[in-house]
């Protein structure tokens, strides 16, 4: 079956404070497992005035010592900012902590500034996430990096939001971590041209509903969150978006039957490789507590459930060499 997860950003909205945030957060990952959550998504980004998570590794570890159970993704690390090395070390040790539960998504990134906070060449990103990919492996296997990572070969994915990205993670033999029908053909031409079989294929990605019981009472808090989130990244657009770039989805609020039908929908309209990871956001930042947590619970007890008989009967690794 496909793996339903939280997706968390970590912002920290007007009146908190970062240790509220990321307690609380901790606590509701942690009940949510309890419920049924099989996954849980951390993303990237630096230098947002709401505190948007910079540290995706970081905390895919404290996540992974407050669970037993659930897959811990990363969507996306930013691999092209730091040095491979340093990558490596990072993701084994979460998945030694996690005992073999991290999904190392990683994606080229977007934003000029980010990269050059930390001295990396933003126009070289996208050959230096391929390079990094193909050489995780060996830096593992060699004793290059120590330690190792419980998993051999260690689940990856590429975020890719274009044609691009998408035809290099079928080059390196990775999972597609955006779902859009568009990407699935040059997803198989990356694979092809990468020597892999066309089973190494996988999908995964973001299913952007917020459940609510009430969904026009809710509407009026979540479209204030989500015109903040947006305002967030003014400023910060300094990098054009690839050819071919697809829109963000936008975010839907449902109840959690709708959710499932919707969601079903979507899924539906990707054909030739399976699915095995979708997740939702747990919260917008700054939604009030109780929409967040009835939120969470729809999605464990309504959508989790709805969803049990579509994709992928087992999921399997993917990366190494073809």
């Amino acid at each position: 079956m496909t793996r339903l997860g939280l997706y968390l950003d970590l912002r920290i909205p007007a009146g908190a404070t970062g240790a509220d945030v990321y307690r609380r957060t901790l606590d509701r990952v942690a009940d949510a497992e309890r419920r049924g959550l099989e996954a849980a998504w951390v993303t990237e980004h630096h230098g947002f005035a709401d505190g948007y998570l910079p540290a995706p590794l970081t905390a895919a570890a404290a996540i992974a010592a407050r669970t037993h159970t659930l897959r811990i993704g990363t969507g996306v690390v930013i691999a092209p900012m730091l040095p491979v090395e340093t990558l490596a070390e990072q993701a084994a040790v979460v998945d030694l902590v996690s005992g073999g539960r991290l999904e190392l998504g990683v994606g080229a990134g977007w934003r000029a500034e980010e990269f050059a906070r930390v001295g990396a060449d933003h126009r070289a990103r996208y050959a230096t996430l391929e390079d990094h990919l193909r050489r995780l492996p060996g830096l593992w296997a060699d004793g290059t990096v120590t330690p190792a990572p419980v998993q051999r070969p260690l689940p990856t994915w590429v975020g890719a939001r274009g044609p691009r990205g998408a035809r290099l993670a079928g080059r390196v033999g990775a999972g597609l971590l955006w779902l859009d029908p568009a990407l699935v053909a040059p997803y198989a031409e990356g694979l092809a041209a990468g020597g892999w079989p066309r089973e190494q294929g996988r999908l995964g990605g973001l299913v952007n509903v917020l459940l609510a019981d009430d969904p026009e009472a809710a509407k009026a808090e979540v479209r204030a969150a989500a015109r903040r989130n947006r305002e967030s990244y003014e400023g910060n657009d300094d990098a054009a978006p690839e050819p071919g770039d697809t829109t963000f989805p936008k975010l839907r609020v449902r109840t959690g039957e709708d959710a499932v039908a919707a969601v079903r929908e979507q899924l539906a309209a990707l054909e030739g490789f399976p699915v095995t990871d979708v997740f939702c956001f747990a919260d917008l930042g700054g939604l009030p507590p109780e929409i967040v947590d009835r939120h969470l619970e729809l999605v464990t007890d309504v959508l989790r459930p709805g969803l049990a008989d579509v994709g992928a009967a087992a999921p399997v690794p993917v990366g190494g060499t073809p």
